[in-house]
């Protein structure tokens, strides 16, 4: 296992810093590869830098070596420790070894076992310096998604909410609750996660798209898994005309004709015996999702699913925007907010952005 490395300076930290700013450009985009950054460094410049591809590969020091320069006695920055191992593409290690960089700093062992402890050993063995764990705490955050695939426990479960300043979910006038801008917020945050979880019944009044309406992000829009018990799901959403994304319904329910017709429009239908949210059952549909490969999910539905989740301590971040104004007579909500309001929303909870009044608040669960 490689020791942890003491002799660390700004320059390092600031490099570490540039690597994750490449990483979290796909974070929630990489299937089962997590997002790496990496930047090189060569006379306190940098001259390459790269993070993992849309899909998982190639991967990012892949993708920073390729270009067509000397990087001879260069500084690797790597967000996570490169893989060592053959599997659909060869290991970054080699390509590293190959371009004779002189030094690699990462923040973070890789949990899968096929690299696990590895590249320390054998970038040493070819007298690479290694400078391991910088920044390993943050480091321990932004992989938490990607370290619970080896794991037995519930992938990584984000909820977000929105609510009027008096806490009303449903405009009775509007189809919107927040601003533009907020809205606009929303669809970044989307295109940060794998899968989008939400209900029939939300989808069905709603008739939102789910998706990133963002220029240049459009193609990061999730896959979307619609929680139908009875089979109510309507045919004719808006989403369902969307033939470049994926869709999921899970039902407890059978109607032949709803499922021919989502047959031929390719929208996948999953039968279930039964299923539900605690912590203890067979048939829960988080563990499913994670079975097919879903690591990142946000669940954007209404307040009794959102409760549920939040009961069953499945949520990692919850996050709330908040509007600036009051509905009053124009607003209702199908559920008690009492769960939600309890939570610690304190200003120290508020993220520093500017929303044109509205307010955006995440709670760490």
């Amino acid at each position: 296992m490689a020791k942890k490395n003491n002799n660390i300076n700004s320059e390092d930290i600031k490099y570490i810093k540039l690597a994750y700013e490449q990483a979290v450009i796909n974070i929630g985009s990489t299937q089962k590869n997590p997002s790496v950054g990496c930047v090189i460094v060569n006379n306190n410049s940098v001259i390459s830098s790269g993070r993992t591809s849309y899909n998982g590969r190639p991967h990012a020091e892949a993708n920073a070596l390729k270009e067509k320069i000397n990087f001879k006695g260069s500084d690797l920055y790597v967000t996570l420790e490169p893989c060592s191992h053959y599997g659909k593409t060869p290991p970054c290690i080699k390509k590293i070894i190959n371009k004779k960089i002189k030094r690699v700093i990462f923040s973070i062992n890789d949990t899968d076992k096929r690299s696990k402890n590895l590249a320390y050993k054998k970038l040493k063995k070819n007298k690479i310096n290694v400078k391991t764990f910088l920044n390993k705490k943050f480091a321990k955050n932004f992989y938490q998604s990607y370290f619970l695939q080896f794991t037995n426990s519930f992938p990584f479960i984000d909820a977000k909410l929105a609510v009027s300043k008096d806490y009303f979910t449903i405009h009775k006038k509007k189809q919107w609750i927040t601003n533009v801008n907020s809205r606009n917020v929303g669809n970044f945050l989307r295109s940060k996660y794998d899968c989008i979880v939400s209900t029939a019944k939300t989808v069905n009044v709603d008739n939102s798209m789910l998706d990133c309406r963002i220029e240049g992000l459009e193609k990061k829009s999730p896959t979307v898994v619609i929680i139908d018990r009875t089979f109510k799901i309507k045919t004719n959403l808006k989403m369902f005309k969307d033939k470049s994304r994926k869709f999921l319904i899970l039902t407890q329910n059978s109607k032949n004709f709803k499922e021919k017709y989502f047959k031929k429009i390719g929208v996948n239908v999953i039968k279930f015996k039964k299923f539900n949210f605690s912590l203890d059952e067979k048939y829960n549909i988080f563990l499913y999702l994670k079975k097919l490969g879903f690591n990142r999910i946000l669940v954007e539905c209404g307040v009794e699913f959102t409760n549920e989740i939040l009961k069953n301590n499945l949520v990692k971040n919850f996050y709330l925007f908040k509007s600036y104004f009051k509905l009053k007579k124009n607003g209702k909500n199908n559920s008690n907010l009492h769960l939600i309001r309890s939570l610690n929303l304190r200003y120290k909870n508020k993220v520093k952005i500017n929303l044109n009044g509205d307010s955006l608040y995440k709670v760490q669960l």
